[in-house]
């Protein structure tokens, strides 16, 4: 599948500094890439509905993380998948009456209009569930010839027990993985498992439902192992950074990872776990089941600018839970419309220690807000003083464009 055009990124004078991001697993702040090329998978959506704020800011973070992997020199390999077929797109196409095939298929589109709209870059490969199914159905078949899958009513599951390292992503302990397991797509209590948190490869197809053929009988596969499957296939093994939003860490990203070491036998499956922090609405982090969304579609067909929506994302860390209010967008529209007539001027301030700073501040663990503040401060020092540098309007405006994504 296409993923959506790419915005240029203009090329700035000198070399970007050394990306470093908090690791999950480690609790510790590392080196974000180690080779000339890259590595980057983060997981997509399950396209039954629009883009809210809370995806948006998730795939923002990244967008920033190539960004200055660009700028550092690096080339970027960047996976991201779609879950295409799913129970709850499943559940939302039977409440609506509509073809699964055809919600999707407009879901991914308009997803697509608003990652263009928000200037991210896209993915390298960009992979629906139902493309990868013989991917999911080869790993499979590696995990039952090792003895880690096994059937429970013509449904296949992976045994949490083949992996010695089960755990070592979230390092949660057993109650809370049970309780999140239950709680995100999980089925702890069904009858025949081995272990309670062992989870689905492959869901036989039950009436009415869509299905694939397969060695183990017609159905469709798990949630987890798809994204394995697709990394695996397509970043290959140790792959830099494995990122999503902070409630992907279990059991998706758990499960992900014990799927691909004991296919392969190696380890780590990737060397990096970033997650952004979620996003809340009236106290609640922003969910599709719960209801509560601001969705991106909705406040650009309102009039809000694309850029003004990036600049109040981009105004909190990535790691940071926040949440969102009205004010949030009006403050991202004030300082776009201080930016772009700060820009406008004939000459300005220096603008090499700004671009400067914008690059300290995002290669310490993609420090959004001190990068927006470094240009606060020169559009402050443009409207107080104003400049005799005739280049700095444009390579400040080149600067933000390149690093922070937002269009002046």
């Amino acid at each position: 599948m296409h993923a959506w055009p790419a915005p240029e990124v203009p090329r700035l004078p000198g070399k970007g500094l050394p990306l470093k991001v908090h690791d999950t697993v480690t609790g510790q702040v590392r080196h974000a890439a180690e080779d000339r090329t890259a590595r980057l998978y983060v997981c997509g959506i399950t396209p039954y509905d629009a883009t809210h704020l809370g995806h948006a800011a998730t795939y923002l973070a990244f967008d920033l993380m190539q960004r200055v992997w660009l700028d550092a020199g690096h080339d970027v390999r960047y996976v991201q998948n779609v879950t295409d077929v799913d129970d709850p797109l499943l559940e939302r196409a039977a409440q609506t009456g509509e073809d699964w095939r055809e919600l999707a298929d407009r879901e991914i589109a308009l997803f697509r209009e608003d990652m263009v709209a928000l200037r991210l870059l896209p993915p390298s490969v960009y992979m629906t569930v139902v493309e990868a199914i013989p991917l999911v159905i080869r790993m499979i078949e590696v995990l039952r010839a090792k003895g880690a899958a096994y059937e429970v009513d013509g449904d296949v599951y992976f045994s949490v027990g083949s992996d010695p390292r089960f755990g070592e992503v979230s390092g949660l302990g057993q109650q809370e993985m049970l309780r999140l397991f239950a709680e995100r797509g999980g089925d702890p209590d069904r009858p025949g498992k081995k272990h309670p948190l062992d989870p689905l490869l492959w869901l036989a197809q039950r009436p009415g439902e869509p299905g694939w053929d397969s060695p183990f009988g017609r159905g469709r596969p798990g949630w987890h192992i798809e994204c394995a499957a697709i990394a695996l296939e397509h970043l290959g093994f140790g792959f830099d950074v494995q990122g999503g939003g902070s409630d992907l860490v279990f059991p998706h990203h758990e499960m992900g990872a014990s799927h691909a070491h004991v296919t392969t036998g190696r380890h780590p499956f990737a060397r990096l776990y970033v997650h952004a922090g979620m996003v809340a609405l009236h106290g609640e982090k922003m969910s599709k089941s719960k209801g509560n969304l601001v969705f991106v579609s909705g406040l650009r067909a309102q009039g809000a600018d694309p850029m003004a929506i990036r600049l109040a994302l981009l105004a909190h860390h990535y790691r940071s839970d926040w949440e969102w209010t009205p004010a949030d967008l009006d403050a991202g529209a004030t300082r776009l419309a201080r930016w772009r007539a700060a820009v406008s001027h004939p000459d300005g301030p220096p603008a090499e220690p700004l671009l400067d700073e914008l690059r300290r501040a995002l290669a310490d663990d993609l420090d959004a807000p001190a990068a927006l503040a470094a240009m606060d401060r020169w559009v402050a020092e443009q409207e107080e003083r104003g400049g005799t540098d005739p280049g700095a309007p444009g390579l400040a405006a080149r600067a933000v464009d390149a690093l922070l994504g937002v269009a002046l």
